[in-house]
């Protein structure tokens, strides 16, 4: 079978292909491919081994040990991957907490703008509501106002209302002395006595519009009577 010593020529044949199948692969894959350095040896071994009057069915490497500073420097390289992963992890972490944070924070200011802006318009809304009403209310006024007193005595009359409306505002001030519009007395004299008036009972349309204007000349500030001369 053209061998002499069969099991050294296997040993050194095995040896000599396994370098051969090493050298040509790193050594991350030469620790991973175990099946594949297995079925590659058994192919080429097969073949040699044929004429030998040797049938090889099986082939397989039990380990791989690299001497001790590749060892290390693997255990080194495989440490930093670690904590490479670790670190990319870590980050992927916090980007995406950063990113829910900025999100809440954002939803939650748009919420916030979202009922100011409807607080607004409920407010506005009211205030305009308001005043309507208000300028409703003082319309009617002064057109009932308007209607039971002769002509020029609804404008006293307002005026007399500015003038008890302003006073609390006047004292008020830090001053202690206040003056007054040698006009006020009179004004405030005459919106008694309109009142007064408005107050009093009246005998019919003829009687009242009468006692109107009686009530007006008598309430009046001197030299400012009735314009229609009654």
């Amino acid at each position: 079978y053209a061998v002499q010593n069969l099991p050294y020529a296997l040993e050194t044949l095995t040896r000599t292909t396994l370098r051969n199948i090493v050298g040509e692969m790193e050594l991350d894959s030469t620790l991973a491919s175990r099946d594949e350095i297995n079925n590659r040896m058994r192919e080429f071994i097969e073949g040699a081994a044929i004429g030998w009057g040797v049938d090889v069915t099986r082939v397989e490497l039990q380990a791989i040990e690299p001497p001790r500073d590749i060892q290390q420097s693997m255990e080194l390289q495989m440490r930093a991957e670690r904590e490479r992963r670790a670190a990319v992890t870590n980050a992927e972490a916090t980007k995406r907490a950063a990113i829910l944070e900025a999100e809440g924070v954002r939803e939650s200011q748009v919420l916030r703008a979202q009922g100011e802006a409807d607080a607004a318009v409920l407010r506005a809304t009211g205030l305009a509501e308001a005043r309507l009403a208000m300028a409703q209310a003082e319309a009617e006024a002064l057109r009932r106002i308007g209607a039971a007193m002769p002509d020029g005595q609804a404008a006293m009359y307002l005026l007399g209302q500015k003038y008890l409306e302003a006073l609390p505002l006047i004292a008020q001030g830090k001053g202690t002395t206040v003056f007054l519009p040698s006009e006020a007395s009179g004004v405030m004299g005459a919106l008694g006595g309109l009142r007064a008036m408005l107050q009093a009972p009246t005998g019919g349309a003829d009687g009242s519009a009468a006692s109107v204007r009686s009530a007006a000349s008598r309430t009046l500030p001197a030299g400012e009577g009735p314009r229609d001369g009654s």
